[in-house]
This record gives C-alpha cells, sequence and structure tokens, in this order.
C-alpha cells in the first residue's frame, strides 16, 4: 500500500497512522514541557503544584508496558537536545545511542531479571539496598557509568575498590550475581554497566523513592581509575565550596547536588566519618558548634570517643561495608523515618542542624542550597520529581556505546 509521510523532527509518520501518532507526540511533549519547568524554576521554591506527584513517578513503570513509545530513544534525544546540553558541554560523550527497552530483541527478560533480583535482594538483604545505590554513584561519578568500579585488580589494572572513599563500599557480589542469571538467559549480551544503572533505580523504588525511566546500551570500560577516584569522589569532610565544586565538575548544578544528596537519607554512616566532629571538631578538642545539643548526645552515646576507629579515612556513608567493617560502630540513617519519608526526614534533619555528615550540614550554608533544603523538607513531591531526573542525568554520564567499550562476561574482569 502506498503511504505518505509526515516529518516532525525527523521522525516519520505513515499518514494511515496519523491521528495516533498525534495523540503520542502530544503526550510527549506535555511529557517535555514538564521537564522544561524542572529547569526554568531554579529560583522559586513553591512550585510544587507545577508537578507530578510522586505516586505518577513510581507508576512510570506500568506506563511504559502500556505506552513504551513515550520513553523511547527518540523522546530521549528530544529531551537532551532541548534542555540538558548546557550542563553537558564539558563532557564528550553522547546519549543518542541509549534506547528504551535496548535489550527488547537481544534479551527480552533482562530487565525482569535484575528487578526480580534486587526484590529478593530487599526481602533477604535490606542493608544492601542504599548500598547498591552508592555504588552506581561512585560509579558513574568517576568517568562515567562504564562499570569501573566493578573491576578488580590486576597486573595492568590498580581497582577502584582500592581507593579510600571506596575501602567501604558493598553489593559486588550482587551485580555479579544479576549478571551471572543474565548470562544464562543471553550470553555475552547485557552490560554491566547497565545491570548497574538498573539496580540502583529499582533499589530507589523500593526504598521509597521515585521510580524513573532509564534508556539501556551502554557498554562497559576496560579501565579503572583508582586515583581519580581518590581525589575527585565529594569527600565527607568538605565544606560547601568544595562539594559545590566537585559536583560542577561533572555538570550538576546545585539544586542537582542538594537532590542526589537526599540518598545519605537511607544506609549506614560509620563513627569514623564523623567522629570529629562529636570530640575534635578542626582540633579544637570541642565538638562541631553547628551540632544540635542533643543530637550531639545521641551521636556520641553511638561512637564511643575510646573505642571509635579514626576519621582519617577519605570516604562516604558505608550504606554497608566489607565484612572487616560490619561490626564498625553507626548511624543508621533510617532511625527516624519511614518508607514512605525517603528523602524529606533528612532535609528536615539538616534545617535542625542534625546532618551527620560535615558535608551534609554545610548544605545550609548556602542561600540557594538552603533554599533547596526547605523546598524538598516541606513538598516530598518535588523531592521525588526531582531525584527521578538527577539520577536520570547521573545514569547517562560519559556512557560508552557501541562500538566503544565491551560486554564483559564477568563484571570483576576485562572480557
Amino acid at each position: 500500500m502506498r503511504t505518505l509521510t509526515l516529518k516532525m523532527d525527523q521522525i516519520h509518520i505513515p499518514i494511515f497512522s496519523y491521528h495516533f501518532h498525534l495523540f503520542v507526540l502530544c503526550l510527549l511533549l506535555s511529557f517535555d514541557n514538564h521537564l522544561h519547568i524542572f529547569h526554568n524554576n531554579n529560583n522559586n521554591t513553591n512550585i510544587s503544584s507545577q508537578f507530578y506527584s510522586s505516586s505518577s513517578i513510581v507508576t512510570l513503570e506500568d506506563s511504559f508496558h502500556n505506552y513504551p513509545l513515550l520513553f523511547s530513544h527518540k523522546s530521549h534525544r528530544f529531551y537532551h537536545r532541548h534542555h540538558h546540553h548546557h550542563h553537558y558541554r564539558s563532557f564528550t560523550f553522547e546519549t543518542n545511542s541509549l534506547e528504551y527497552d535496548f535489550y527488547r530483541d537481544s534479551c527480552p527478560r533482562a530487565e525482569h531479571i535484575v528487578r526480580a533480583a534486587i526484590r529478593q535482594l530487599h526481602r533477604s538483604r535490606p542493608s544492601l539496598v542504599p548500598a547498591i545505590i552508592r555504588l552506581a554513584f561512585h560509579d558513574c561519578f568517576i568517568q562515567g557509568c562504564d562499570a569501573s568500579v566493578l573491576l578488580d585488580a590486576d597486573d595492568y589494572i590498580d581497582s577502584e575498590k582500592e581507593s579510600p572513599p571506596n575501602q567501604s563500599l558493598k553489593g559486588f557480589d550482587v551485580i555479579e550475581t544479576i549478571k551471572s542469571k543474565l548470562e544464562e538467559a543471553c550470553p555475552g549480551v547485557v552490560s554491566c554497566a547497565d545491570i548497574l544503572v538498573l539496580a540502583a533505580r529499582d533499589c530507589v523504588a523500593l526504598a521509597g523513592g521515585p521510580f524513573y525511566p532509564l534508556n539501556t546500551g551502554r557498554r562497559d570500560g576496560s579501565n579503572s581509575f583508582s586515583d581519580i577516584a581518590t581525589f575527585e569522589l565529594p569527600s565527607p569532610y568538605g565544606d560547601l565550596s568544595e562539594t559545590i565544586a566537585s559536583f560542577k565538575t561533572r555538570g550538576f548544578n546545585e539544586r542537582e547536588m542538594v537532590t542526589l544528596l537526599g540518598s545519605h537519607s537511607i544506609g549506614v554512616i560509620h563513627c569514623k566519618f564523623f567522629q570529629d566532629r562529636l570530640y575534635n571538631f578542626t582540633g579544637t578538642n570541642e565538638p562541631d558548634p553547628s551540632l544540635d545539643t542533643e543530637f550531639l548526645k545521641l551521636l556520641r552515646s553511638t561512637c564511643n570517643h575510646t573505642n571509635a576507629l579514626s576519621s582519617s579515612a577519605l570516604g562516604h556513608s558505608s550504606h554497608g561495608s566489607p565484612s572487616s567493617l560490619v561490626e564498625e560502630p553507626g548511624v543508621d540513617m533510617d532511625f527516624e523515618q519511614t518508607r514512605l519519608d525517603f528523602g524529606t526526614v533528612y532535609y528536615h534533619s539538616l534545617l535542625q542542624g542534625r546532618g551527620v555528615l560535615y558535608a551534609d550540614q554545610q548544605l545550609t550554608k548556602g542561600k540557594a542550597t538552603k533554599k533547596w533544603i526547605k523546598a524538598y523538607a516541606y513538598d516530598p513531591t518535588l523531592f521525588h520529581r526531582d531525584f527521578a531526573l538527577a539520577m536520570m542525568k547521573l545514569s547517562d554520564l560519559r556512557v560508552l556505546t557501541f562500538p566503544m567499550g565491551q560486554i564483559r562476561r564477568k563484571c570483576s574482569k576485562i572480557a
């Protein structure tokens, strides 16, 4: 049958299905407009009415199955071309080759396998749920989402695992287990880089955060960057200017930085990462004066001055740690919240001078950063919306796509 085509931003639509595609395009433009609102309201904290509710983010998973075209690779390109270009100018990477449901033909059950494994993890080892989120952050922040943090050291590789900020990372075995299941189902098809960002996305949802769309098609890197990880991961001891500078080098503005640090609302922070704030802040032999008095007592009851480990090591909240650190005392960030409060209690705590990490509490010292802390503390819907967008952006940092990179058979070894 002879057909005519109508060109809309290089989307070719057969005339006999014109009305259906016009409907889809209208929905796509509506979605894009909401993203545009996000980027044009950095100076306005009272904008919750302009955003989808958190429940609509959580139910996006069902929308993908019913309307997958809305989140296809073409819509992803449209979004990035019009709204993210200025954030990425310092990077030489391209996300155009990523697609929604990239493995639909080569490994149709890929995302289902990942999701099933994470749900099992949530039932059997719930402490590892925040660990996987942190693992993905540490991977993507250093040279992009290429699964470099998963590589073991060998004669040619200085593993990122051995850099000081990463020595408390946990969850490597979880990703390796998922990889082995995928190798059984579809040998040599699904990258470790995709597994890690998908697993982190599902962990966010299980922790009470939003479910967000992710395109796939990432490939694995063949190198690890221990020195870069040592010096460029944000420090838990950094002041506000240092933290801002660290995130800025990766293309994140202050609002997105505050949003991503909301993940510190879950997991365990070991005493050694904030011990100096309790007993010898900046060499004064006194506690950090910014700490709430009652909160200081609570932290000291957990982190005894005599037995607490040295805080000289670099690193973040461990969100789980190697076996040698399992018994280390620390503060569970879930101590006064429920699953429905993902992020919210964290921001309330900062406003009350109850931030555990120095770098977290420092967020209240900036006019712009404090504005967003207040916004997220009192508007969970806004936070969930922003967190979803920030995690989508993080998951796309400097990705490798065909013909670059490789597909590892084991996540800890070069293919």
